[in-house]
């Protein structure tokens, strides 16, 4: 049965019935818009063949670069304009057809709108028929571009609930020049591109993603090979927290006076809701509540090293560690506890027998 195994790494037989169902709203709905907009109510001349590949994209890998709203409306549109220009220019031939793709590729790379349907939509363009014949000019606009724009619309909305953030969100900005701490001393763009230039290939993946991946390996391997230091085992036990309905002056003193970088806010049944820092008490509220930041939970069980990325990304200062079954908070590790971890795994590897 390894035919019928997904060929794309992290896929999973949930995300597939989820793509399904998702190609088959977005082309249902795009039709129907678009048989609205052309007042005939015939759906099927005024949907276009390429955004059903461009449907596989969006719903089936929709962290893809080329699955992003602007490849998929621009990619789309910008192609079938160059291929209907090549028709009126070279007719409908073998050599118009060869052109109209090849110059679609070029357009869609200069305009960072790389979107293998749109081969496709100037392939559509090129040869013509009576939907292209009777559209003209208004051809890239209206079917293709009305057809991407409702399809990405409809992506953007079902994603919502599918687990899968659409568009593909891209790191955070940081507010100086300098890069993350885990991209200084781990996976940095030279080294990406030293190496891309040694595979010499194109990958289907997003550079920041693939520095993501990257890192993420780097911290599995570190577990892997100490997973006897757990979240459990560094994490602080006396934990200095305030209830959700504390008053955001009393909390920012108790965070002053105490020395931590994070005061956790708890419900009744002391679960973590969220966190506070300076940054979020320096904001005008008359609770915490109102400032608090999601909270970064883990379990005791859990490798500590998994840890070196989410708290060295310059936004948050330490993890809260709750118990598996009731939610409520055990512990913290901070930065100076993952930092003491990091200290002890070294030490242990440099006195290791050789």
């Amino acid at each position: 049965m390894r035919v019928f195994r997904p060929i794309l790494p992290g896929a999973t037989g949930r995300d597939r019935i989820v793509a399904c169902f998702g190609a088959a709203v977005g082309i249902i709905l795009a039709g129907l818009i678009g048989a609205l907009v052309h007042g005939d109510g015939e759906a099927l001349p005024w949907i276009v063949a390429p955004i059903g590949a461009s449907a596989v994209l969006l719903f089936a890998v929709p962290a893809s670069p080329m699955a992003q709203p602007w490849p998929i409306i621009g990619g789309n549109a910008l192609s079938a304009l160059v291929g209907f220009a090549v028709g009126e220019a070279l007719g409908h031939g073998a050599i118009a057809c060869g052109i109209g793709v090849g110059l679609a590729i070029g357009v869609m790379s200069v305009t960072r709108s790389l979107h293998p349907p749109g081969g496709a939509a100037a392939l559509t363009g090129v040869l013509g028929s009576a939907l292209v014949s009777d559209a003209g000019w208004w051809f890239p606009l209206a079917p293709v571009a009305l057809d991407a724009v409702v399809l990405v619309a409809i992506g953007w909305a079902f994603h919502r609930f599918s687990g899968h953030p659409y568009p593909h969100p891209k790191a955070p900005e940081q507010a100086t020049q300098d890069p993350l701490p885990t991209v200084r001393v781990g996976v940095r763009d030279e080294d990406l591109d030293a190496v891309l230039a040694r595979v010499g290939e194109t990958f289907d993946v997003d550079r920041e993603d693939l520095r993501l991946l990257l890192s993420q390996l780097e911290l599995q391997i570190l577990s892997r090979r100490h997973p006897d230091l757990t979240c459990g085992e560094i994490m602080s036990r006396d934990v200095i927290s305030v209830p959700r309905g504390a008053d955001s002056a009393v909390a920012r003193k108790l965070l002053l006076d105490s020395g931590v970088r994070l005061l956790p806010v708890l419900d009744d049944a002391e679960r973590p809701v969220g966190g506070v820092g300076l940054r979020e008490l320096a904001r005008p509220a008359a609770t915490v509540e109102a400032v608090m930041t999601a909270p970064l939970t883990v379990t005791p069980a859990e490798p500590a090293m998994m840890l070196i990325g989410p708290l060295s990304d310059g936004h948050r200062h330490a993890a809260m560690v709750v118990d598996p079954d009731s939610g409520a908070i055990r512990g913290l590790v901070t930065q100076a506890d993952l930092l003491a971890a990091l200290a002890r795994a070294s030490s242990d590897e440099a006195l290791a027998p050789s």
